[in-house]
C-alpha cells in the first residue's frame, strides 16, 4: 500500500501516457496519489484516462520544444514512454534519439531532476537492427545527463490490449496455420502490470537513481511457443510453421506495404536475430523493483478471453469512484 506522506514526486508528466503501457502506468500513479499530466495530440485516445480523478489530459504536440517546456512547468518528475516499433531510419532517429535529447534538455531547464525513461531489452548502439541502435543512442543521451534518471529495459510486454499476444490471437482467428519468422528466438515476456509496478516502486527510490533495470518475466519461451500459447488461449489452437529466413523477410516486406498499422517489419526480424532475455539467468528482479514476475501462461487465457479488458475498465472506474 502506498503512503502519500512519503512521496517525493507528486506531480508527474507522462509522455506517451495514452499508449498501452502509459494507460496502465497512469492508473497506478493515480492510485498512489499522484497528480498526473498526460499530453496527447488525439483526445479520443485518452477517454479511459478521463475516468481517473487526478489526471490532467492536455491536447498538445510534444514534439514541439516550446510545448514540451510548458508541459514541464510545475512538475516533479517526467516519464518518457514514447517509442515506435516499426519505422524508418529517420523516424527511429526522431523518436528514440532527437526527442529524448529534447526531453532531457527541457527537463534540465525546468529544473525537473527526476526522469524515468522507457527503453528496451536489447538496446545497443551497435545492435543488429535500427530499433536497437536508436534505443541504445537514446539511452546514451539519458546516461550523459545530470538528471536523476532511471532506465527500464523490458522484454516483450504483454497485457490487456497489447500488440503482442493479441496479434497472434487475431491471426489464429483467421489462419489455419501460424507462419512465424524467427520462430526459435527466445523471449522472456513481462506483464505490463509488473513493468508499471516497478516504475512506480522506483519513482521515489534513491537506490534507483542513475540505474538501469532489465524487466523480464519468470518464463523463457520461443516466439513460436508464444504464438501457439496465444492461439490456444484465445480458443483457436493452431500449429506453428517456422518460416525460413527468406520467406520471413518476404512476409515482413509485404506487411510493411499493406494498408493500416504495420504488424511486422524487416527491422523487427533483425531485432529478433538474437534472444531477448535477461543477461543473467535465472532472472531475479532487483529487490528495489518490488516485482512479482507474473508468468505469462497463467494469465493468457484470462486476458485473451475478453475478460481482461472489462477488468481494466472496472479498475479505472473504481479509481474514479464511479
Amino acid at each position: 500500500m502506498f503512503r502519500s506522506s512519503f512521496m517525493k514526486h507528486k506531480n508527474i508528466l507522462v509522455l506517451g501516457g495514452s499508449g498501452f503501457v502509459g494507460r496502465h502506468l497512469v492508473a497506478r500513479l493515480v492510485a498512489r496519489g499522484c497528480q498526473v499530466r498526460v499530453p496527447t495530440r488525439r483526445l479520443d485516445r485518452t477517454r479511459p484516462l478521463t475516468l481517473l480523478p487526478t489526471v490532467q489530459v492536455v491536447q498538445a504536440d510534444i514534439m514541439d520544444p516550446a510545448v514540451l517546456a510548458r508541459l514541464l512547468l510545475g512538475q516533479d518528475a517526467v516519464v518518457n514512454l514514447v517509442g515506435v516499433l516499426h519505422a524508418s531510419s529517420t523516424q527511429f532517429q526522431q523518436v528514440h534519439v532527437d526527442f529524448v535529447r529534447r526531453v532531457m534538455e527541457a527537463a534540465a531547464k525546468a529544473k525537473v531532476k527526476r526522469v524515468l525513461h522507457m527503453s528496451a531489452l536489447g538496446a545497443d548502439r551497435n545492435g543488429s537492427s535500427l530499433y536497437q541502435r536508436s534505443r541504445g543512442d537514446g539511452e546514451a543521451i539519458v546516461r550523459q545527463s545530470q538528471a536523476l534518471w532511471t532506465i527500464y529495459q523490458p522484454s516483450a510486454i504483454f497485457g490487456p490490449e497489447d500488440r503482442f499476444l493479441n496479434l497472434f490471437a487475431g491471426l489464429a482467428r483467421w489462419l489455419p496455420v501460424l507462419p512465424i519468422g524467427r520462430c526459435n528466438t527466445r523471449l522472456q515476456p513481462v506483464a505490463v502490470t509488473d513493468v508499471v509496478g516497478a516504475m512506480v516502486e522506483t519513482l521515489d527510490s534513491v537506490a534507483a537513481y542513475r540505474k538501469s533495470y532489465e524487466l523480464c518475466g519468470p518464463e523463457i519461451m520461443t516466439l513460436g511457443e508464444v504464438a501457439a500459447l496465444a492461439a490456444q488461449a484465445s480458443g483457436h489452437p493452431r500449429p506453428v510453421w517456422a518460416l525460413p529466413n527468406r520467406l520471413a523477410y518476404l512476409q515482413a516486406w509485404l506487411m510493411e506495404h499493406m494498408p493500416g498499422p504495420t504488424l511486422l517489419s524487416r527491422d523487427s526480424l533483425d531485432s529478433l536475430s538474437r534472444d531477448v532475455v535477461a543477461s543473467r539467468q535465472p532472472y531475479v528482479p532487483d529487490p528495489v523493483l518490488g516485482m512479482r514476475s507474473t508468468p505469462m501462461r497463467i494469465v493468457a487465457e484470462h486476458m485473451l478471453s475478453g475478460v481482461g479488458r472489462h477488468a481494466q475498465l472496472d479498475q479505472w472506474r473504481a479509481h474514479a469512484g464511479r
